[in-house]
């Protein structure tokens, strides 16, 4: 009966595909009967509800779990420092993390629409719990490599490391960007508590237990120990209600017709029953209403104006991953791309500075006084403002995308303030441990302000069903600031490396000149 009412009401107009129906019948006095409970309990108690905050809560781990593994190896610099002696440890694993991480973004936007969200995430957290625990267990405790193995399993552990965190982290974004504004954030303030609860480990294992290989091993375990527990709940978080309603309702558009049901006699007229479960559509100011049938096709209406409209949604059953071919795939992302660009420029740029300066040049900070608790004190600095940052990220304040982009172009005069620090390298320019202690606390809460505030907004700017992409192409951006820093703090400090063998020559040839004595 509807095929045939549909035809006879809406020739030459495109007709939906409809299987596998199969509705009951209602008598006028049922009829009456739902739609006036319809109309009277509207949309209460339909959408979930994150009571006690606990899905924000458990997202903030999230961000805690993709970069504590990383955060981990950097922050041990003084147990770095001492067994590998004379080389640029923290930039080589600095340039490692960053190129493969980079990749790895790559493959994700690939593999975007052809592994599940599930998937990439939970391998992603294996992928980081495995060196943790190798490191831990086999160098540090057992001791089984000698320096020069050691030197190479960490930066392999760093790359895989770097891998796994980067599928993890890419794939979060665009899993949050499906969810409320507030959990991209929420995500992003657990990057810095990251940054700050491995930094306060390795303080107090460093200040409680005097052993260095130890306090090494206790440090690690912890790491692994937390990493675990952000696994765990990330598991538990998506069987949530509140979460499988918000990736269902971004992940599947919704086909719509303009036929209006008071005007349509099928709908009008056939006794269809409609089981409503009515909702308010916060995205579009719509009141909505699913349906399901016997057969599992969902069916919906909306009310709008005055009329009201159908939309059909295809059988679950017919719900199936297709390959796309690259040519659809890099199309949907450069129409993503052309809306938020400058989201895209303020991130990188607000990286690239970042990276340019930590933890590259914080290691390589030196006090008479501190020795080496002052690159670990600039660093646990740089991550508690970071956190700061993050948090003020959350004050509801819309910024232009080129706002953004020119406060994030200002930083740049941090990175001369941070050479004096270190430059020349026998006497530096700005001495005192004030200065450098300062300069962290600025770069990190700025770098939480302006890396948290893009990433929030640019989901906004995209429709629903393309928030997945915008979240993972705004990570490219993310990871392409964080390459180009990294390159530009190694050069850097082949520089000040290049100054400090000069004047070191020279220091030697003007002793050997005091130390001649003409006749001998």
């Amino acid at each position: 009966m509807f095929s045939e009412e549909w035809d006879r009401n809406h020739e030459g107009q495109q007709r939906p595909v409809i299987t596998n129906f199969s509705f009951s019948q209602l008598s006028e006095g049922d009829r009456r009967e739902r739609k006036k409970s319809h109309t009277t309990h509207g949309s209460e108690g339909s959408v979930p509800d994150d009571r006690y905050h606990s899905i924000y809560f458990a997202m903030l781990l999230a961000g805690v779990g993709f970069l504590l593994p990383y955060n981990s190896f950097i922050t041990d610099v003084d147990y770095l420092h001492r067994k590998f002696k004379g080389t640029s440890i923290v930039f080589d694993m600095s340039l490692t993390y960053i190129l493969v991480a980079l990749s790895s973004v790559l493959v994700n936007n690939m593999l975007v629409e052809k592994l599940s969200l599930n998937t990439r995430i939970c391998g992603g957290y294996l992928f980081a719990l495995g060196p943790l625990v190798i490191v831990s267990v086999f160098d540090v405790w057992l001791e089984l490599f000698d320096t020069h193995q050691s030197y190479v399993l960490t930066l392999v552990a760093v790359a895989v490391v770097a891998f796994g965190c980067t599928v993890q982290q890419s794939s979060f974004y665009g899993y949050t960007g499906m969810l409320p504004k507030r959990y991209t954030q929420g995500v992003m303030t657990g990057e810095s508590t990251a940054g700050v609860i491995v930094s306060l480990s390795r303080i107090f294992t460093k200040l409680l237990v005097e052993d260095e290989k130890s306090n090494t091993i206790i440090f690690f375990l912890f790491s692994v120990s937390v990493e675990a527990l952000c696994f765990l709940l990330h598991v538990v978080v998506r069987q949530t209600r509140f979460v499988q309603y918000h990736t269902e309702r971004a992940r599947h558009g919704h086909t719509w017709f303009t036929g209006q049901i008071r005007d349509n006699p099928a709908w009008k007229h056939s006794g269809y029953q409609i089981h409503y479960d009515s909702s308010a559509d916060e995205e579009d100011g719509v009141a909505t209403s699913a349906v399901d049938d016997a057969d599992g096709v969902h069916l919906g209406s909306c009310s709008h104006g005055d009329g009201i409209y159908v939309r059909f949604d295809g059988p679950k059953a017919d719900t199936r991953r297709t390959w796309i071919n690259v040519k659809e795939l890099l199309g949907r992302r450069c129409s993503v791309a052309r809306r938020i660009w400058p989201y895209m420029l303020s991130i990188t740029m607000t990286y690239f500075i970042t990276l340019c300066l930590f933890p590259g040049l914080e290691s390589e900070l030196h006090n008479d006084i501190l020795g080496e608790w002052l690159p670990i004190l600039t660093m646990a600095l740089f991550n508690m403002a970071d956190f700061v940052g993050k948090i003020l990220a959350a004050c509801p304040y819309e910024w232009g995308g080129v706002q953004l982009l020119v406060c994030s172009c200002l930083r740049v005069l941090l990175l001369p303030l941070f050479m004096m620090c270190v430059s020349p390298v026998q006497r530096p320019l700005l001495t005192h441990p004030a200065w450098p202690c300062c300069l962290s606390l600025l770069l990190g809460v700025s770098n939480g302000y302006l890396g948290s505030v893009p990433m929030i907004q640019a989901a906004g700017q995209v429709p629903l069903q393309q928030r997945e992409i915008a979240g993972n192409t705004m990570t490219v951006s993310y990871m392409a600031g964080l390459m180009l820093g990294s390159v530009v703090s190694y050069s850097t400090y082949s520089l000040t490396l290049k100054a400090h063998f000069i004047q070191t020559l020279k220091l030697n040839n003007t002793l050997t000149l005091q130390s001649y004595k003409p006749g001998h």
